[in-house]
């Protein structure tokens, strides 16, 4: 008996020294925690220390591991980010959570934006030129001159919805009844070049005044050849 005592005396002498292990979720190791899957931090077992101890496209976060697009909800401007997705609103500009229209140079805008003191503004537009277009004498076809002014006319009419009156006019020369015509084939073939362009027919209207309205008085070339055009009235 005696000696079976002195065994039981080194045993337990022996679990005093070397200690019992702790009881989950307390830990010395990250052994102690494996059962479980987690990794020993601080003493307690938890999912994970570090993004290395989750899965892909996750991410640790107070010692869990959550999906990365939860990091939003602490991802606000100036955070630091890799994608739109890690900030909470706007987007991710050179690393930096940022509002939505910020930028740094026009690559960073949407199309028909440009960048203006770090921000995306809408490009600025020329501004229209509804000068009269010309022609030629006895002529009613469009110069590559009058064709290029009305590219820029097309598009200031149907960015700004209007309705527009294309005016004919002639100068004093030849009959008056053949430049009540001529004007009018001039009218009608400005419109047909708008509406090529893309401009709506139903916004074009088209009036000939022939001779009778000039804008340079003056029987020289001077004066036909300013008075053979067409005007633009805007409604």
């Amino acid at each position: 008996m005696r000696r079976i005592a002195i065994i039981l005396g080194v045993a337990g002498t022996a679990a005093v020294l070397t200690g019992c292990p702790k009881p989950y979720p307390n830990c010395e190791s990250d052994k102690a925690c494996a059962e479980h899957n987690e990794v020993c931090v601080q003493g307690q077992c938890q999912e994970c220390a570090t993004d290395a101890n989750c899965k892909a496209g996750f991410s640790c976060q107070g010692n869990k591991c959550l999906p990365k697009v939860a990091q939003k909800t602490a991802a606000g401007l100036d955070a630091p980010c890799q994608s739109d997705g890690d900030c909470q609103s706007g987007k991710c500009l050179k690393n930096k959570c940022a509002a939505s229209d910020a930028c740094a140079s026009n690559e960073d805008c949407p199309g028909g934006q440009e960048c203006q003191g770090g921000s995306c503004r809408e490009k600025a537009t020329a501004k229209c030129d509804f000068e009269p277009v010309h022609f030629g004498f006895n002529e009613y076809s469009l110069s590559s001159d009058s064709r290029g002014r009305l590219e820029q006319i097309a598009d200031c009419i149907k960015k700004q919805g209007l309705r527009v009156t294309l005016e004919g006019h002639a100068d004093e020369r030849g009959t008056e009844e053949y430049n009540l015509q001529l004007s009018n084939k001039r009218a009608a073939a400005v419109k047909k070049y708008l509406v090529d362009l893309g401009v709506q027919g139903g916004k074009l209207d088209t009036v000939g005044y022939g001779e009778n309205r000039p804008v340079q008085q003056g029987s020289n070339e001077e004066a036909w050849a300013a008075n053979r055009r067409v005007e633009f009235s805007k409604k």
